[in-house]
């Protein structure tokens, strides 16, 4: 955990939050003063959240199956954070709004149970990809002439030297592919869920001081899950607890209680402030005749810029993107209602299946673009096509919903006219 900056792949989703609609104005109250106060009324969705999640999908897209190209025009390369950062924020955020409004409205058992079937969905979704996800590198490895390239580049030696105990470790979540990191974490995210909301039950803000303690103990102690083969997750769960449960934190009431200090005009500049010097930062990795400008102590303060163990760094630069953010795209804004969001909001209501099949075409793509060696057309080519492609998904999912939706209203109705028949 030395180097110096790591990038690496994306994130993952928690269900839908309801019915469509607009975020409320005003939050459902709690009987008990320090119990948590939900951002969003029952029945109600902010399109805002699916919007941003939608990007989050679009950009890990971009940035794995174009990385040393597409990925200039992503997060990726002008600050500390990426996309794997609004990703785990939304999933905390929506998984709180979901099955904290199941667990403080139907009892502790009755939530619990609807989260562990979600992490059930999210743990076999991990699975399937993983299959389709080696089935394509055999594929690519067969017709490559370069097939140990793909082997090294995707980080699978392990499963093609000893297929049968690397299955094994693929089900106790300890062997993935090279950016198939996202999903594990969200399933250990969501079992400690409970927790959080059992901690926000005694006080509204025992789960994000406990989620601070237990963060900074991970860092002191270098706290962290093993994978197979002797190495570590990629994405260390200790550490990004610490956004995941920032995210629920805010959808519990903490986002309501930071609004004064978001809406002062002295944050938003600071907030620009740290975005302008993180991004200078950042062009000196790129451009080294540019580091004489960062003085030595301020380079071994900051330096490493750790992924793996989310620095505190990359939470800072996470914060100042959202402060930003929330100006420009208000909940209520007519541009959430636009044709333009309209693909970006359905992939976001679809966000499993959606990055699920982001990676899997990012590989794809990558692997295409690989064996052509080809040039900046045909990357923005296969790029936009990747993106039309989960549009297109989205939409199939929108439409099979929707017809499924009025074929019950219509047994519904049926039920009752023949119930009401003599």
């Amino acid at each position: 955990m030395t180097a110096r900056f790591q990038q690496s792949g994306p994130m993952s989703v928690a269900g839908p939050v309801t019915r469509d609609g607009h975020a409320a104005d005003a939050a459902v109250r709690d009987t008990v003063a320090s119990g948590p106060v939900f951002a969003l009324a029952k029945g109600q969705r902010d399109l805002k959240l699916d919007f941003f999640r939608g990007i989050a999908l679009w950009l890990i897209f971009i940035d794995h199956v174009s990385p040393d190209l597409l990925t200039w025009f992503t997060i990726r390369n002008y600050g500390f954070s990426d996309a794997a950062e609004i990703f785990i924020f939304i999933s905390g955020y929506t998984a709180a709004l979901v099955y904290g409004r199941a667990t403080f409205e139907a009892g502790f058992v009755i939530g619990t149970a609807r989260l562990l079937r979600r992490v059930w969905q999210i743990y076999t979704a991990h699975l399937l990809l993983f299959l389709v996800l080696m089935a394509e590198i055999a594929y690519v490895m067969a017709v490559s002439d370069k097939p140990s390239f793909y082997v090294g580049e995707m980080e699978v030696a392990d499963f093609f030297k000893a297929p049968g105990p690397v299955i094994i470790q693929t089900l106790l979540l300890r062997f993935r592919p090279l950016n198939m990191d996202v999903l594990p974490l969200y399933v250990v995210l969501m079992l400690f869920l409970p927790l959080v909301f059992a901690l926000a039950r005694l006080h509204r803000d025992l789960p994000l001081a406990v989620s601070i303690v237990f963060y900074v103990l991970t860092i002191k102690f270098d706290l962290h899950l093993s994978t197979y083969g002797n190495g570590f997750w990629s994405f260390n769960p200790c550490a990004w607890q610490l956004l995941f449960v920032f995210g629920a934190w805010c959808a519990l009431g903490g986002g309501r209680r930071l609004s004064p200090i978001l809406a002062n005009p002295y944050v938003l500049w600071l907030a620009i402030a740290w975005l302008a010097a993180t991004f200078f930062v950042t062009m000196t990795w790129y451009f080294p005749q540019l580091e004489g400008a960062i003085p030595a102590w301020l380079a071994r303060l900051i330096y490493p810029i750790n992924k793996t163990d989310f620095d505190i760094l990359r939470f800072a630069h996470f914060l100042a993107l959202a402060v930003v953010a929330l100006r420009c795209v208000p909940s209520g804004g007519i541009g959430l209602q636009s044709r333009w969001a309209r693909p970006l909001i359905l992939c976001g209501q679809y966000s499993l299946q959606i990055f699920a099949l982001g990676v899997a075409l990012s590989f794809a793509g990558y692997a295409f673009l690989m064996e052509r060696d080809a040039g900046a057309a045909l990357h923005v080519v296969v790029g936009a096509a990747g993106i039309l492609i989960m549009y297109g998904v989205a939409r199939i999912f929108t439409w099979y919903k929707g017809a499924m939706s009025g074929r019950e209203r219509a047994k519904t109705d049926v039920s009752a006219l023949t119930a009401q028949s003599p």
